[in-house]
């Protein structure tokens, strides 16, 4: 396996207002779906969640966790009780993992989707440093919290949501599956 990887036109979604982004993010959603629709058996690059979990539990006993990337509800949370939290709901996201297991871009946020300005197609992904196996919704939970911020209000990030499932196919999307993976997230960064 190899990566080959070129200069990608374009300015990051991040820098697009609220509109812009929402024509933007079919596009977007259509370049995470082709990440997804690689061959797993291809991928060399592993992010499992037992791996992810297993990264958690070493931030954590490390006390490294960076508070910035925790929602607010949880910067007065103790670390350990947030990873029991997530540790609680292990069982069950390993088994759907094992049915929904892709090749995910690892980190599709904001920043990490360039984005034609003119006609505001996304041009590709940057940033693929966690590039690897796992379960789909660690990938949707992260580009969908992360565009959060950009909308103007509620009803666009609800019609963002129902866009970016219908353009990847899923008919009855999991909410407390991706506040899983948003749960479990901050924890992996120390």
């Amino acid at each position: 396996a190899c990566l080959v990887i070129t200069a990608i036109p374009g300015v990051p979604a991040a820098d697009l207002s609220g509109a812009d982004l929402l024509k933007a993010w079919p596009s977007m959603g259509q370049q995470l779906g082709a990440v997804h629709s690689l061959s797993v058996d291809q991928c060399p690059f592993e992010r499992r969640l037992s791996r992810m979990f297993g990264r958690a539990v070493d931030v954590v006993s490390r006390n490294a966790v960076n508070p910035d990337f925790l929602p607010d509800e949880d910067k007065s949370t103790p670390q350990l009780d947030l990873l029991a939290r997530v540790e609680r709901e292990l069982p069950v996201r390993l088994d759907q993992e094992r049915t929904d297991m892709v090749v995910c871009h690892g980190d599709p946020c904001m920043p990490n989707f360039m984005v034609d300005p003119k006609t505001l197609q996304c041009t590709g992904l940057i940033d693929l440093g966690r590039l690897g196996t796992a379960d789909r919704y660690a990938d949707l939970a992260l580009m969908i919290a992360n565009a959060e911020e950009n909308w103007a209000a509620p009803d666009e990030a609800e019609r963002a949501f129902a866009v970016l499932f219908n353009v990847l196919g899923i008919e009855a999307p999991d909410r407390e599956r991706l506040a899983f993976y948003l749960r479990l997230d901050p924890l992996t960064w120390g």
